[in-house]
């Protein structure tokens, strides 16, 4: 069979196998750790116990008991990295909503459209890849929009479907909008804030003028709001603080009260029910008035950073709040006490996972960019249920979990290595550094052919002797990408060396015989050992004690992961794939009929003798190859997985940024012949 062939055959294979794998999806559950960045909230206007949320992964989450609990309902864009900071639902028909996204970082994002209630969306056209910071309705006509862009101010007068820029185009003034409020009656006149200053029209965008009255010059103005029964009464809040005018914005007044201290007021939001009351969410935490804004109360610690504030029109003892890392804060005291309330709700960023070797279904999972709302979360029961357990990690992600000989819990961190004593982490500082290396000796005479410089024996004895002198660190801050453990001694790839510990993880020493480089990876199984950087690897298969380094694929341009199985083959992935290789890294092969690119994880489950695997960022396919015949097992899990682990007869899996998600039961799978 000639090449062209046998390619054709394969490819022609490879989408037969993609179509079976959509006739047997089976979307597996998500399970949590709850919490994560909430952004903004909206309501049914028919059902107000019908909410809807935002994220910052472009997922659109809702609850249909008032904030209580929470499920996924729809992603938005496909993407990961859509901020959903505007929900619009209409008044006329609560089965349309509109959002509006953007990116952080970049100019990118846009609106989307859903007709269904949320489960399916398509980005509307007049603005794709426009950056919507702000977007609100009419309050007296629905189908009138208003949103706020990088660009200017845009209106839409159909729901949402063809848009049109109604601020001066090109304006070197007004730009960069990042709130918008609409007159309640005259839907004519429009307030924008800008990350300069507000502006106002009172003609539907055909003439602008500034209103910065009273305003500290070059105020970010993050949010305005207008007092749905006596419009002349406007609420802004900027960066340099919050502001009121009752005479329509012509002339503005800096309320005192709050602390500059938590001025970032990114949301002020209204009591419904009692106008007096005015929710202003900061960057430090919520703050309340009841009079108008003469006086302001704290009400939350200063930890919590607010996005967006919810007052149920019914019931107005009922404030919510969507916060970053935090999730979804409730209280059903009107404002003076919160709790929790993100069941359902998953937004966190897990990045290692651990059974737990005497208990499987205990795991843990450490999370990161969560902080003192982050850091490690277990399971009792097989991830239906999680807690935290973050107490002395000061904040720090954590990269990677292991299991000391001892059974204590160790975990790697963007700063250093922690040990859980009791419910307590502490930071491991005793840790001994190879010293650096001694300056090449000056050559010599030569003698008989030979120079008298030092011999390889004579090198070799000072290596030993500067083994010796080796201090221990004061402060060990090291990057520790990656844990492993082979018997009794365990291994840490940082961004400072290779290290190992003999003592159950209270005290490390650098790896000898490497010059000082950062590694991002390590495996081990039994008394093989295997680790690298992103581009080159070292192979140890005496438990440590002597390393070799070895040449890695010619087509991997790059290395994501890498596991060791039982029979000490070695495993490494990248953009271009699996390999193999049997015989400790001097030849690699592909595995036969194993389509992947793009691996996230390679993982040997030593219970089942098979090797998981997650690929691609948008690939929602988790593998198996069992050993040592190398048969292909897979699931449609309908997540893109981060890694893929096995709790008993079942499997779970970890996701970019939604959490864990569990297989709901053994469902069978289908082996892929060979051919």
């Amino acid at each position: 069979m000639n090449r062209s062939l046998r390619l054709s055959v394969r490819l022609v294979t490879l989408v037969v196998v993609l179509f079976c794998l959509q006739l047997h999806a089976a979307s597996w559950l998500p399970y949590g750790p709850d919490g994560g960045d909430a952004r903004a909230f909206a309501v049914d206007p028919h059902d107000r116990s019908h909410l809807y949320l935002g994220t910052a992964t472009g997922w659109m989450y809702e609850s249909r008991n008032g904030g209580a609990e929470w499920k996924r309902l729809g992603w938005i864009g496909k993407r990961d990295d859509l901020v959903l900071d505007s929900i619009v639902v209409s008044g006329a028909d609560s089965k349309r909503i509109v959002v509006g996204a953007w990116v952080l970082g970049s100019p990118d994002g846009g609106i989307f459209l859903s007709k269904d209630g949320g489960v399916k969306w398509e980005s509307v056209s007049d603005m794709q890849g426009q950056s919507i910071r702000a977007l609100t309705p009419s309050p007296s006509d629905p189908k009138l929009l208003v949103a706020g862009t990088l660009k200017g101010v845009y209106q839409s007068n159909d729901g949402g479907e063809r848009w049109k820029l109604i601020s001066p185009a090109g304006s070197q003034e007004l730009h960069e909008v990042e709130s918008i409020a609409i007159d309640p009656v005259d839907p004519q006149i429009i307030y924008a804030g800008t990350w300069h200053l507000p502006w106002k029209t009172v003609d539907g965008g055909q003439h602008w003028a500034n209103i910065k009255q009273g305003v500290i010059d070059d105020s970010d103005v993050f949010s305005i709001i207008v007092d749905p029964k006596d419009p002349k009464t406007v609420y802004a809040s900027a960066c340099s603080g919050i502001y009121k005018s009752q005479t329509a914005g012509q002339v503005f007044q800096k309320i005192q009260g709050i602390p500059s201290t938590a001025r970032r007021t990114r949301v002020l939001m209204q009591d419904p029910t009692n106008r007096n009351i005015v929710f202003a969410g900061t960057t430090e935490g919520l703050w309340r008035t009841v009079d108008s804004g003469t006086t302001w109360q704290r009400t939350t610690g200063p930890e919590v950073i607010i996005n967006d504030v919810y007052v149920d029109p019914t019931n107005s003892n009922r404030v919510m709040l969507a916060t970053d890392r935090g999730g979804v804060l409730a209280s059903n005291d009107g404002g003076n006490s919160f709790v929790q309330s993100n069941a359902g709700f998953s937004a966190r960023q897990i990045t290692s996972y651990l059974a737990d070797a005497s208990n499987p279904a205990t795991i843990y999972v450490g999370v990161v960019n969560d902080k003192a709302l982050g850091g490690v979360f277990a399971s009792m029961n097989g991830g239906l249920n999680w807690s935290q357990m973050s107490s002395g990690l000061n904040g720090h992600d954590v990269f990677s979990l292991v299991q000391g000989p001892d059974n204590n819990l160790l975990a790697g961190t963007r700063h250093g290595i922690y040990r859980l004593q009791g419910a307590v982490w502490s930071r491991v500082d005793n840790v001994i550094f190879n010293p650096p290396p001694a300056p090449p000796a000056k050559a010599g005479k030569k003698t008989a052919g030979r120079t008298t410089a030092t011999t390889a024996a004579h090198k070799a004895q000072e290596a030993s002797t500067h083994k010796t002198t080796a201090q221990p660190a004061h402060a060990f801050e090291a990057a520790v990408n990656a844990f492993a453990r082979g018997g009794d001694t365990l291994y840490a790839a940082t961004s400072t060396g290779l290290f190992e510990s003999v003592t159950s993880g209270q005290s490390w020493k650098e790896v000898p015989g490497f010059e000082p480089k950062s590694w991002n990876f390590v495996a081990a199984r039994n008394s093989t050992v295997l680790a690298s950087s992103l581009n080159s690897a070292v192979v140890s298969l005496d438990g440590g004690q002597q390393w070799t380094a070895i040449k890695l694929p010619e087509t991997l341009d790059q290395i994501s992961a890498m596991t060791v199985d039982d029979a000490g083959g070695l495993w490494v992935g990248g953009r271009q794939g699996i390999f193999v290789s049997d015989d400790k890294g001097a030849t690699w092969q592909t595995v036969k009929d194993l389509f992947l690119r793009d691996v996230n994880s390679i993982f040997y489950d030593v219970a089942s003798q098979r090797v998981l695997i997650a690929a691609g960022s948008k690939n929602t396919i988790a593998f198996a190859v069992h050993l040592p015949d190398r048969k292909i097992q897979y699931w449609n899990t309908g997540w893109n997985l981060r890694m893929v682990r096995s709790i008993g007869d079942h499997l779970v899996g970890t996701t970019w940024f939604d959490g864990v998600v569990i297989q709901p039961r053994m469902v069978d799978s289908k082996e892929m012949a060979s051919h």
